[in-house]
C-alpha cells in the first residue's frame, strides 16, 4: 500500500489540524485535499515553509499573549460599581448582564467585546461580584462589578 505526505492547510476532521505533516493514500490526496486546498504536497520546499510560517505565527502570538498579559494588568485591580433600582431584600428589579459591564469598561477606555465577558447568568443581586473578562491568547482577568441600590426620589 503507498502513501503520500501532505501538509494541511486547513483542519480536517479526523486527520489533522492545521500544519500537520500526515499520511495518506494518494487517491485522496489527488482527489479530494489537493483540489480543494486542503492540503499540499510535503516536498521539501513546503516543509521548509511551513517551519518559517510556524515561526511567523509563533512570534505573533507571542506579542499578542505580551498584549494581552498588560492589558490584565490593568483590569485586575479595577472595580466597577453601577447602580440598579432593587427591592427590599436586596433582589434586582431588572439585573446586570455583560453589555452593561461592556458599557462601564468602555467608559473606562477598555473596548472589550461583550462575548468576551464571561457571565453564567446575569447579576440580579446586590453586592460585590466577581466577573471573568477573556482579553485574549488564553488571557482571563477578572474584575470585581459592585452592583449598589439605586435610591429613587419620591415623586409628588
Amino acid at each position: 500500500m503507498a502513501s503520500q505526505e501532505v501538509i494541511l492547510r486547513e483542519d480536517v476532521p479526523n486527520l489533522g489540524h492545521i500544519g500537520d505533516v500526515v499520511r495518506v493514500r494518494p487517491g485522496y490526496a489527488r482527489n479530494y485535499l489537493l483540489p480543494r486546498g486542503l492540503a499540499v504536497d510535503a516536498s521539501h520546499r513546503n516543509l521548509r515553509m511551513l517551519e518559517h510560517e510556524k515561526k511567523v505565527l509563533g512570534a505573533k502570538a507571542d506579542r499578542q499573549r505580551q498584549a494581552a498579559e498588560g492589558v490584565k494588568g490593568k483590569l485586575e485591580g479595577l472595580t466597577l460599581t453601577i447602580r440598579a433600582l432593587a427591592g427590599e431584600t436586596g433582589r434586582l428589579f431588572g439585573s446586570v448582564t455583560n453589555l452593561d459591564v461592556e458599557r462601564l469598561l468602555a467608559e473606562r477606555g477598555f473596548t472589550i467585546d461583550r462575548r468576551r465577558i464571561l457571565l453564567a447568568d446575569p447579576i440580579k443581586d446586590l453586592g460585590t461580584h466577581a466577573v471573568v473578562v477573556q482579553i485574549g491568547g488564553g488571557v482571563r482577568a477578572t474584575i470585581q462589578v459592585v452592583v449598589e441600590a439605586d435610591v429613587e426620589t419620591p415623586s409628588e
